[in-house]
């Protein structure tokens, strides 16, 4: 079976925030879509995460990626893996601090692979960026290393490129490549009034001028370049209509609620309650609701 939404869009992924508490405070980040947790909001459950995954899996769901927050900030992360059904690619995107200690334990409740946010190798910068201290920094970088050597294959490292660290893809670039990780330089979600996106467009041409060979991907027609053994990814997220022509994700917000779009906050669906055949009800519901933001460049959807 195969989920698909009224516009045809196949339906493979989940991306589910398993936490909205975070040990950084990233100057862009976008809570991934949430508003902004009020004191007391209750964290979705392990039962709730299990349920969905198990019955997302049931419909066609293939690959599960698991965010936050900072996804480590959970303990029974291990737990939640051991108990997801075989034949899924299971993914954690996190800052790193926490996952030294924790990758071969990861790898062995059956996580897949990580991405690991790393937006400057300087401790200044890093601090600006995400309000983190140099020992934060080292923890990430050794939570890179950690990964690599638990198997946690591929790590992507992931730059969001910004005014304050524009100067360093260059340096991340050699980076990855020394450790035999791919680097993603993420252009900035922006939002009215921050003003700190860096130049991708710029970098994504002295990209293209020095590489041995260029792929496009089909997911978000993301282009790969390959560099003297080294391999960075350009993710343009607000590409506008190709965001959305490619988008085959549902969310799962950090509360337990499924979330049908990124940048929409007015359609989702709770599962609180629901198990078995109902869980897949709701997952079918949400499906029904995806509609693109994006049409046409700049006209919203509704």
């Amino acid at each position: 079976m195969t989920l698909a939404d009224p516009f045809g869009r196949k339906v493979t992924g989940l991306r589910i925030a398993i936490t909205a508490r975070c040990n950084l405070r990233c100057l862009y980040c976008h809570h991934e879509g949430e508003d902004p947790a009020p004191s007391g909001r209750r964290e979705i459950s392990a039962d709730e995460i299990v349920k969905v995954i198990c019955a997302g899996a049931s419909l066609g769901i293939r690959r599960v990626k698991l965010t936050g927050g900072e996804p480590l900030m959970r303990r029974d992360l291990e737990t939640i893996l051991a108990r997801l059904p075989e034949g899924l690619e299971v993914s954690l995107t996190t800052n790193g601090t926490h996952l030294a200690g924790r990758a071969v334990a990861l790898a062995g409740a059956g996580l897949d692979r990580v991405n690991v946010s790393l937006d400057s190798l300087r401790p200044q910068a890093y601090r600006r960026i995400t309000g983190g201290t140099e020992e934060d920094l080292k923890r990430a970088v050794a939570g890179i290393d950690g990964a690599l050597e638990a198997g946690l294959l591929p790590v992507k490292v992931n730059m969001v490129v910004l005014k304050e660290n524009e100067g360093e893809v260059w340096d991340l670039i050699d980076f990855a490549r020394d450790r035999g990780a791919i680097l993603q330089l993420i252009e900035l979600l922006e939002r009215p009034g921050l003003g700190i996106g860096g130049d991708i467009a710029g970098i994504e041409a002295a990209l293209e001028e020095g590489a041995d060979e260029i792929v496009t991907r089909d997911m978000h027609r993301r282009r790969k370049y390959f560099l003297s053994g080294g391999e960075v990814e350009v993710v343009r997220p607000m590409d506008n209509t190709e965001f959305c022509a490619h988008c085959n994700r549902l969310r799962v917000t950090s509360d337990g609620k499924l979330k049908p779009c990124l940048l929409r906050n007015d359609n989702l669906v709770d599962l609180a309650g629901a198990d078995g055949e109902e869980m897949k009800r709701r997952i079918e519901e949400a499906v029904g609701l995806r509609s693109p933001y994006f049409c046409g460049g700049d006209e919203k959807e509704r």
